[in-house]
C-alpha cells in the first residue's frame, strides 16, 4: 500500500493529468468549432455517362439529385455514334460559355473541367492556357490536369505552372493537379510541386482511388501530407480483393470518413467530383437509367458521410 503522503501525491498528480487531458479535448473541440465547415460541392462527372450523349448525361445527373456537374471528357453522340469532346481544346471561350449556360438552365452548376492534356506535353502550356480561358468564360472555378502514368518531368511542371499560375488567377480559375501514377502518383508528390511553384492559382486535386490503384499506397496517411493544398477531389474508391478494380465511393476499401475529415472544416468551397460510380464485380449498365441509379447511390453515400462529419 501507498504511504499516506505518497498516496495523496499520486492522487493529486492523477487528478491534474486527467484535468489536463479533459481541458485539451475541450480546447481541441472548441478550435474545430471555430473553423467554418467546408462547403463541399458534390458533383457528378459526365464521364460515367460517356457511352451516351452529353445531353442525356446532364439530364441524368440532374435526375440523380446532383446540383453540380464536372465536364469530362467525351461522349458517344446520337446519329453516327462517334465520340465527341465535351469541349474541344481549341474551342473558343464562347462555346464554353454556351455550355455553361446550358448546364445552369438544367439546374446544374459546373465546377470542374478536364484539361485532357498532361502538363509536360509539348503543347501543355498552350492548351492549359486555352482551358483556363474556357473555364473562365463558362464560370467554372477549376481546371483539372494530371501527369503521365509512366512518370513526370518535375522541372517542366514547375516551370509551366509558374507561368500558368498568374494566368489562372487573372481569370479567377484554379489549375488543380491530381495523382495519376508514376512520379506524381501521390498527394505528397503533387503537393511538393505545388509548394515549389508557390502560386495560389495552382493547387492539388485529390484522387484517393488513383493513389491506391496505381501505386498501392494507402491514401489516408498520404492525404495528411497534402491536405493544406487540396482544393477538390475526384471521387473514386478501389478494391484489391476479390478483384483489383476501381469503384464508386463506399464500395471499396477506402474509409471516406477518415479521408474527408482532413478537409472537413476549411471554410473553402471544395468540389467533390464523382468520377467512378460503378459497383464492384458487376457489369456496367448498358442503359442510361442504370447509370442514373449508380449516380444517385453515390450521391446519397457521400451526402451521408459529409453530414455525419460536419454534424459532430
Amino acid at each position: 500500500m501507498f504511504p499516506p503522503q505518497s498516496r495523496r501525491s499520486f492522487l493529486a498528480h492523477t487528478s491534474l493529468a486527467l484535468a489536463a487531458t479533459a481541458a485539451s479535448r475541450v480546447l481541441a473541440a472548441e478550435a474545430q468549432e471555430r473553423q467554418p465547415p467546408t462547403e463541399f460541392q458534390l458533383a457528378c462527372m459526365t464521364l460515367p455517362y460517356s457511352q451516351f450523349p452529353l445531353q442525356r448525361a446532364l439530364t441524368g445527373i440532374k435526375s440523380a439529385g446532383f446540383k453540380y456537374v464536372a465536364w469530362g471528357t467525351s461522349h458517344v453522340e446520337a446519329g453516327d455514334g462517334k465520340r465527341v469532346p465535351v469541349m474541344p481544346e481549341d474551342a473558343p471561350p464562347e462555346k464554353a460559355k454556351a455550355l455553361g449556360r446550358k448546364c445552369r438552365d438544367l439546374g446544374l452548376e459546373p465546377v470542374l473541367m478536364f484539361s485532357t492534356i498532361y502538363p509536360e506535353a509539348p503543347r501543355g502550356l498552350e492548351v492549359l492556357t486555352q482551358r483556363i480561358q474556357q473555364a473562365a468564360a463558362a464560370g467554372i472555378p477549376q481546371v483539372l490536369t494530371f501527369g503521365h502514368t509512366k512518370g513526370g518531368n518535375r522541372e517542366i511542371w514547375v516551370e509551366r505552372f509558374k507561368k500558368l499560375g498568374p494566368i489562372a488567377r487573372d481569370h479567377g480559375v484554379l489549375v488543380v493537379v491530381k495523382q495519376h501514377g508514376g512520379e506524381t502518383g501521390t498527394g505528397q508528390a503533387c503537393a511538393e510541386i505545388v509548394r515549389e511553384v508557390d502560386d495560389a492559382g495552382i493547387q492539388v486535386n485529390y484522387d484517393a482511388g488513383n493513389v491506391m490503384d496505381y501505386l498501392d499506397v494507402d491514401p489516408l496517411p498520404d492525404i495528411q501530407k497534402c491536405a493544406d493544398v487540396v482544393r477538390s477531389f475526384c471521387m473514386k474508391d478501389h478494391r484489391n480483393w476479390p478483384k483489383d478494380q476501381d469503384c464508386a465511393p463506399g464500395y471499396g476499401e477506402i474509409d471516406h470518413y477518415k479521408l474527408l475529415d482532413n478537409v472537413c472544416f476549411t471554410g473553402l468551397k471544395m468540389p467533390l467530383a464523382c468520377e467512378n460510380i460503378s459497383a464492384p464485380l458487376m457489369p456496367y449498365p448498358q442503359d442510361p437509367e442504370g447509370v442514373d441509379a449508380l449516380a444517385s447511390h453515390c450521391r446519397v453515400y457521400l451526402e451521408t458521410v459529409i453530414a455525419g462529419l460536419q454534424g459532430r
